[in-house]
């Protein structure tokens, strides 16, 4: 009986069975008049079995497609319900122009939660796992001092990172033109459409060792593993798209009964509900040991969402115009759009060696949730009006904050930065990837922990 019970299909079952609920009150039309906590509840349980099954699709999905190219696929259903919620907004822009700056601040806060609380926070967890969870994690690097304990880098995501720097130094222009308009466009979904058909050229990897489902069903014919993968892509997706944005409402709905302002519900709470998917998958590959491959998709995640979502915005507003236009958005959505850029500028120049350590993932948490706070406590103190100019003093503070540590870092990190440069050059063209350079110099060299 035991044996029975932990077949792979029992997992499953049990993972589709928990998203039932929602799947039965969303197509009968119950959930509209669930109550708010009923919905968060319902529809959070969907959201995390989804998770699952979308993470167990990317995994089997390795066995048949370039790992770059699976985890792609991730990374944009998982983000899918962003897109839904930002389309929105850019849409009713067209009517109500105000709706603009509230299509840039969804978007500016699920990028900087992918960042602030993704990246830093996986880094955190995988070390954590490793040191006293009692996982064996090849892409953890123990070091002397515990704050200097590092997460390596599969090299082989130089591409993302590159791609995403060019965006970011691209992202500081946009709000010149006092919106978003036709060469965003052209530039960001260009530059996403350039990388997709570089890494669908790739080599299928020899994948790592899995268990459970996706061991199972890499295990089968391919005949019945690609109707499988499809399947799990095409149903979780299905769940994500349907059941976050009730999730996300619920919780808008409860934090407004706490008195927490509308407008730093949709900037933070929504994109936060709307980031969930990623950040379970994310957190249950590093559970199985696999880092190297949660970091890949939360990169992934990061660049789609800063180049084909940004891009798109003008497209949506265009249509609903019925002409051509320019997404426009007042001057603190132009502060928030410079902020993400930093934040993105400071963790890609972490990320350059292919490394990210205790301490530089704490910096990034600590920068995210200290700019968070203070706005919040802005908010909350002071009158709408003078709350605004705070709060574009702040968020130029803290973007000169990023841009400063971002370059010193990179000043640091010229020869890894080359290298990078390099590799990408080699995985454009498919010829063999070239030898790391001997390290920038550690200011503050700690040697390993022994085994």
């Amino acid at each position: 009986m035991s044996s029975r019970l932990r077949h792979p299909l029992v997992a499953l079952v049990a993972t589709v069975a928990v998203t039932a609920p929602w799947v039965m009150s969303w197509a009968t039309g119950a959930a509209d008049a669930l109550g708010s906590i009923t919905v968060v509840g319902v529809s959070g349980l969907a959201v995390l079995g989804a998770s699952f099954l979308l993470a167990w699709g990317a995994e089997t999905a390795e066995k048949d497609v370039p790992r770059a190219f699976a985890i792609a696929v991730l990374a944009v259903l998982a983000v899918a319900p962003e897109y839904a919620v930002d389309a929105l907004y850019a849409w009713q822009a067209a009517t109500d122009p105000s709706r603009g700056n509230l299509a840039v601040a969804n978007m500016t806060g699920a990028n900087r939660i992918l960042i602030g609380l993704g990246w830093s926070g996986i880094a955190l967890f995988s070390v954590y796992k490793t040191s006293f969870g009692g996982r064996n994690d090849p892409s953890v690097v123990s070091r002397a001092g515990a704050l200097d304990d590092k997460v390596k880098l599969d090299p082989g995501i130089s591409t993302e990172i590159l791609f995403l720097l060019v965006a970011t130094v691209f992202a500081f222009l946009v709000p010149l033109n006092g919106g978003i308009d036709i060469i965003d466009t052209i530039v960001l979904v260009g530059l996403y459409v350039t990388y997709i058909a570089i890494i669908i050229r790739g080599d299928v990897d020899d994948h790592e060792a899995n268990v459970g489902v996706p061991a199972y069903f890499q295990a089968t014919p391919k005949r019945v593993r690609i109707p499988v993968v499809l399947s799990l892509f095409v149903f979780s997706g299905g769940l994500i798209f349907t059941a976050v944005e009730p999730f996300a409402h619920g919780l808008e709905n409860i934090g407004l009964r706490f008195g927490i302002p509308e407008f730093f519900m949709i900037q933070w709470i929504a994109p936060l509900a709307s980031e969930s998917p990623e950040l379970i998958v994310t957190a249950y590959l590093v559970n199985k040991a696999r880092s190297t491959a949660a970091f890949n998709a939360l990169i992934s995640s990061k660049l789609n969402q800063w180049t084909l979502l940004v891009g798109t915005l003008s497209v949506v507003y265009s249509l609903s115009l019925g002409a051509y236009g320019v997404l426009p958005f007042e001057f603190k959505q132009a502060a928030e759009i410079w902020l993400t850029a930093g934040q993105s500028f400071f963790a890609i120049a972490i990320l350059v060696n292919f490394r990210i350590s205790v301490r530089e993932a704490l910096t990034l948490l600590g920068l995210f949730v200290s700019q968070v706070g203070l706005e919040f406590a802005l908010i909350r103190i002071y009158p709408e009006a003078l709350a605004e100019t705070y709060s574009i003093y702040l968020l130029l503070t803290y973007t000169a904050v990023y841009i400063a540590l971002g370059a010193g870092l990179l000043a640091s990190r010229r020869r890894a930065l080359r290298h990078l440069a390099r590799v990408t050059a080699a995985n454009v063209r498919g010829t063999a990837v070239p030898e790391p350079p001997e390290p920038d110099p550690d200011p503050d060299p700690e040697p390993d922990r022994a085994d």
